[in-house]
């Protein structure tokens, strides 16, 4: 009955919300102001931290091993092209030199060629000191626009995975940015936001360039077709993952939106239910060199779990390797 009355509330909720924000225009200010006044506890559950450990003996790959699966290359770079590779680019990306020599950071390699790039807008544009907090649905089209837009902006932000008709079943995506001590619900909503907080000066860049998020028709008919060739991944949780994910320390995911090959893990993530923290790497990002910095090389996948004290790079393998740990052995 408890439960009960606790989704009835839920689905309350998200329909008063959708009333209110789409029937009258209203500012930022006030949209963030009834989120929080509607959904006040959602991100106060405190859980005592599981205990997991890594597979025994395993040891995890640190360089290029085994070959990729077509199908899943496949299906992952249908999904990039029909969305136009959104996401691979921060905004404002620009070609440093071509000639760069500097071994300690990042530079694409081709032959005698070493290419640096970067924003050319970013610079000067506000940073989240706190991390912010995404509620999404992997598979939905709304919250795939909202994943684009923060890595066009080069912002590192925590996903807590929801899934339909369950408990986690709230009204997605909707942001939590402890910054400002907020939530702003629904994707149009999160992407002005985004670019009125910590987006560049609206006078250094062309609005022009968002249009395949900001095109709103054509974002999300893309997007439903990507999802369709991916099996709608995330939709639902994984019947064997363990009940206690949702309480597990968010574990690091270097990579970007649209990339083939951090794409089955982001979904493996997402069907497992765990928080993940997605380090924005999309070219042009600063985040390239802190990883080169850390591990001596720049590549994606690459996570960073402090549940186990597992780093690792190799897409298949972190899938094999989420699987073995966070699902249940019945």
């Amino acid at each position: 009955m408890t439960r009960l009355r606790f989704l009835i509330s839920i689905a309350s909720c998200s329909l008063l919300v959708n009333s209110l924000l789409h029937t009258a225009p209203t500012t930022i200010k006030t949209r963030q102001s009834l989120s929080l006044h509607l959904f006040p506890d959602l991100f106060s559950k405190q859980q005592q931290q599981p205990r997991v450990q890594a597979p025994p003996n395993f040891v995890p790959p640190l360089a290029i091993t085994e070959g990729t699966d077509l199908k899943e290359f496949a299906t992952a770079s249908a999904a990039l092209a029909l969305r136009l590779a959104t996401g691979a680019f921060v905004l404002g990306w620009k070609v440093d030199t071509l000639f760069f020599d500097d071994e300690s950071r990042y530079a694409l390699k081709l032959g005698p060629i070493r290419l640096r790039d970067s924003s050319s807008v970013l610079e000067t544009a506000a940073r989240p000191s706190s991390t912010l907090v995404l509620y999404d649905r992997e598979s939905s089209p709304s919250c795939k626009r909202v994943r684009e837009m923060l890595n066009l902006l080069d912002i590192t932000f925590e996903v807590r995975p929801c899934f339909e008709d369950t408990e986690t079943d709230y009204p997605v995506p909707f942001l939590v940015d402890p910054n400002a001590d907020s939530t702003i619900v629904g994707d149009d909503d999160i992407i002005g936001y985004l670019l009125e907080k910590y987006g560049p000066n609206p006078d250094l860049f062309d609005r022009k360039a968002l249009w395949p998020i900001e095109f709103r028709a054509f974002a999300l008919a893309t997007a439903e077709i990507a999802a369709d060739l991916r099996g709608n991944p995330g939709r639902t949780q994984q019947s064997n993952a363990r009940p206690d994910n949702a309480a597990m320390k968010p574990i690091e995911l270097w990579g970007y939106e649209c990339s083939p090959f951090v794409r089955p893990v982001k979904e493996k993530l997402a069907e497992l239910g765990l928080p993940h923290k997605v380090v924005s790497c999309s070219r042009g990002s600063k985040n390239r060199d802190a990883m080169v910095e850390r591990t001596g090389r720049f590549q994606v996948p690459f996570i960073i779990d402090e549940n186990t004290g597992i780093e690792m790079f190799e897409g298949p393998e972190i899938v094999d390797y989420l699987e073995a740990v966070y699902t249940t052995k019945e």
